[in-house]
């Protein structure tokens, strides 16, 4: 009786087992008549900035139906171009992620259309504690002097400049992978060209500090800034303005021959007769 429990048993796992093999082989041979392309990915990490060459590339089969977009199937075309973004190993190379053909390897070429490069120096402080790294945003803040008119002292104030500012670099690194914070003497930001200049004067006038904000967050918040007596709650007296209707001029008399005001004239009645006396 137990060995034909065993034989049974043995004959079900065969069973089972044969009918995997023929899925298995099924699936196989559908898979093999799917259409390919051959797609240039990444061999290696490849940095920003970085010239791409035939060692840092291999190709692979590609299912026809979903060849990303700017792709490229021969990898002598991508001899000497440079890419703009970090490319990961087994990614798919796009023309969306290189730079113009002629384009110089390095930070120039990270740089946006119409965009600066600008480096500001800055400490642990400044610098957001070493986390304000390469592909986040932050605003610059200055705290200046304010000028004020001839006998007034001057204010001194701290102000938003900018906001939404790429940080290119941090020091002599692009890297936009590495998330770990780095004390750094010096930072660059792509800036426009009007905001280079703000950039230049906000430094020259006062001391700057960065502020690291969300990378989503795309709003803009305009402020006027704070002074040192709004910070501890100082109150001026502030003199309204009114609306209402002017008030009325002064006369003015011109000069003349002045009019001779009129008489006043007294009667007086004594006894029989009467007296006009005038003044």
């Amino acid at each position: 009786m137990k060995n034909i429990k065993a034989i049974g048993l043995i004959f079900l796992a065969l069973l089972f087992g044969l009918a995997a093999a023929v899925y298995a082989t099924g699936w196989i041979s559908r898979q093999s008549g799917i259409a390919s392309n051959k797609v240039v990915v990444a061999a290696v990490d490849i940095d920003l900035g970085s010239r791409v060459n035939a060692q840092m590339l291999s190709t692979v089969d590609w299912p026809s139906g979903s060849v990303p977009n700017g792709s490229f199937s021969d990898i002598k075309a991508l001899n000497d171009r440079v890419v703009k973004v970090g490319v990961l190993r087994g990614e798919a190379l796009m023309e969306g992620k290189l730079a113009p053909v002629g384009t110089q390897g390095g930070l120039s070429a990270v740089i946006a259309s119409g965009k600066r490069a600008m480096t500001v120096r800055v400490n642990d402080v400044v610098g957001v504690a070493g986390f304000a790294l390469p592909g986040n945003y932050v605003d610059v803040m200055v705290n200046a002097q304010q000028e004020k008119g001839r006998g007034e002292d001057a204010l001194q104030i701290s102000k938003t400049v900018l906001e939404k500012v790429l940080v290119l670099a941090v020091a002599q690194e692009a890297n936009r992978d590495d998330t770990k914070p780095k004390v750094v003497s010096a930072v660059t930001l792509e800036l426009s060209l009007e905001d280079s200049e703000k950039l230049d004067l906000a430094r020259s006038v006062g001391t700057l500090s960065l502020v690291l904000r969300n990378q989503m967050d795309k709003t803009t918040v305009a402020t006027l800034g704070i002074t040192k007596g709004q910070l501890f709650g100082e109150k001026k007296d502030i003199v309204p303005v009114s609306v209402a209707a002017a008030p009325a001029r002064p006369r003015v008399r011109l000069a003349g021959p002045a009019t001779p005001r009129a008489a006043e004239c007294v009667e007086v009645i004594q006894h029989a007769g009467n007296s006009l006396t005038c003044f």
